[in-house]
């Protein structure tokens, strides 16, 4: 697995390329200092396999970059690597399409989680960020930070025993597999060949399936399925989509 680490502090991103390149001895890590250098590695190597993305980059804001790594690279994962564990962070950067996030204060353990389940497909998502939010979120954020608290006290993203276990058809499969990488409603209507409308409804019954009311929560409800046992779980499920 070919690896770009994106992290603009010298120290963190000799320290963050020895631990991943420690968790197997397949995993080579190229690092970049700058968004710029990053850019430049993508046009110049074309066979990464994972972006590992840190928030606060001196020539350029994180998010800004992550949306446009998701824009002109839709096949190449990205995962925020970040500082900060806050909510909000956490949740729009799933938002903007990030397979994942993993706090740098996070164990060995947990990027090893992370970066096997976003191998396998899945978002990985910290498990402790969504009580953590600082007092002065934007009104949208915290809105949306509020419904998801609330379903996961409530036990909603625990009900069902598995992915399996939404009996979603065929098709709210295929879409909910394309909603998991972050790609748009116009994305999918033309990956699948239907109309945009067509894609809606079956947005509308996967959310039902799942009894969330965003793509955000969506995420979140998938992740707290599949992160156990990522590669038995997810690998499982995409393969039985495609068959």
């Amino acid at each position: 697995m070919k690896v770009l680490l994106v992290d603009d502090h010298p120290l963190i991103l000799s320290a963050l390329a020895t631990v991943i390149e420690g968790l197997d001895d397949q995993v080579q890590v190229v690092g970049a200092d700058s968004a710029a250098a990053a850019r430049a590695t993508l046009k110049q190597q074309q066979d990464f396999d994972l972006v590992l993305l840190d928030l606060q980059l001196g020539d350029a804001s994180g998010f800004d970059v992550l949306e446009e790594f998701r824009a002109a690279y839709p096949a190449l994962p990205v995962v925020v690597i970040s500082a900060s564990d806050r909510a909000s962070d956490v949740i729009r950067s799933i938002d903007q399409g990030a397979m994942g996030f993993v706090p740098k204060r996070s164990s060995t353990e947990m990027l090893s989680q992370a970066l096997r389940l976003v191998m396998a497909g899945g978002i990985y998502v910290p498990p402790m960020s969504l009580g953590h939010e600082e007092s002065r979120p934007a009104p949208v954020v915290n809105e949306k930070l509020q419904q998801i608290q609330q379903q996961a006290m409530s036990g909603a993203y625990q009900k069902h025993a598995g992915l399996d276990g939404l009996a979603l058809t065929p098709r709210q499969t295929d879409v909910l597999a394309l909603l998991l990488q972050g790609k748009p409603n116009k994305i999918i209507a033309r990956e699948l060949g239907v109309s945009v409308e067509t894609i809606k409804d079956h947005v509308a019954a996967v959310l039902k399936a799942l009894g969330v009311s965003s793509r955000t929560q969506a995420v979140l409800a998938v992740s707290q399925m599949v992160q156990r046992h990522p590669e038995e779980h997810f690998s499982t499920w995409r393969a039985a989509q495609q068959n």
